[in-house]
């Protein structure tokens, strides 16, 4: 998260005086349930925070600025579709008889009036340049890079395996897009992130009789059922959290946490063999 943050200010910086092209883009990557999703919020409500200290709305103010974007892109996207999520994240009015055209012209005037300087898009791996509609979707995301004066940043699972990066589309967005890859947190090192993140997870539990400390001590069980994969370890923590809370012990313990269902994914590659 570190790493992005200071990625996405840099590029934000670079591309803040680039007017007759695209400006360069970031891509963040990884397995399933590696924390893409959670590390994109985290860079957009950093960004939100940070921009409001230092432009705060005028007294009596109607409307505030919007300066960060979030859009999903829909399973099977067009680009119509897809450009009809940018109109509904910022509440534009889309009518079913307005062109693909209309509606991006809308899309590009508001989010410039609306001061949007980050689009954050997720589920980027959906799109595939090889399709007809995959390559239109393509280029509208390109053009929208060109005409909005906002930073694009993706993010998408095992985007270097998908056709994404293939073709002539595809060597376009490998040009301008810095990669990141969001792996698993490592059990040992010098910093022990995945303590940290046990550590500040268990210090948001708002449990009557758990004991501080309980978690981290139970850190290399938890990476082992998790693979450190920071998507499977807050649900455990939060599925554990809820039995705790409705049969009232208002504590999480290993027999607790050993009662919890995980995720397929996690159950079956990375759950202990028994004999």
């Amino acid at each position: 998260m570190s790493q992005l943050t200071t990625q996405v200010r840099t590029l934000m910086i670079l591309g803040r005086h680039q007017q007759t092209t695209a400006r360069p883009s970031l891509i963040l990557t990884g397995p399933a349930a590696a924390g893409e999703t959670t590390a994109l919020l985290n860079v957009g409500r950093t960004c939100h925070l940070a921009h409001m200290r230092q432009n705060p709305a005028p007294p009596g103010s109607a409307h505030a600025a919007t300066p960060v974007a979030y859009v999903l892109v829909p399973p099977g996207a067009t680009a119509k579709t897809l450009i009809t999520e940018f109109a509904r994240y910022l509440g534009i009015p889309v009518a079913a008889r307005m062109t693909q055209t209309q509606v991006t012209d809308a899309v590009c005037h508001t989010y410039t009036q609306t001061g949007v300087q980050l689009v954050l898009i997720d589920e980027i791996h959906r799109l595939n340049p090889r399709t007809t509609t995959g390559a239109q979707t393509a280029d509208l995301l390109k053009d929208l890079t060109e005409r909005l004066p906002a930073t694009f940043v993706y993010a998408g699972v095992n985007v270097t395996d998908t056709p994404l990066f293939t073709g002539t589309r595809g060597a376009q967005l490998a040009g301008r897009a810095t990669l990141i890859t969001c792996g698993p947190l490592p059990r040992h090192g010098t910093r022990e992130p995945f303590r940290d993140v046990i550590t500040d997870i268990e210090n948001a539990l708002d449990l009557h009789h758990h004991k501080p400390g309980t978690l981290p001590r139970h850190a290399p069980y938890l990476h082992q059922r998790t693979a450190g994969r920071i998507g499977s370890l807050t649900r455990l923590i939060r599925q554990a959290a809820i039995t705790a809370i409705r049969d009232g012990t208002e504590r999480i313990t290993k027999t607790t946490l050993d009662a919890v269902r995980l995720d397929h994914l996690a159950e079956t590659h990375h759950r202990p063999r028994t004999r």
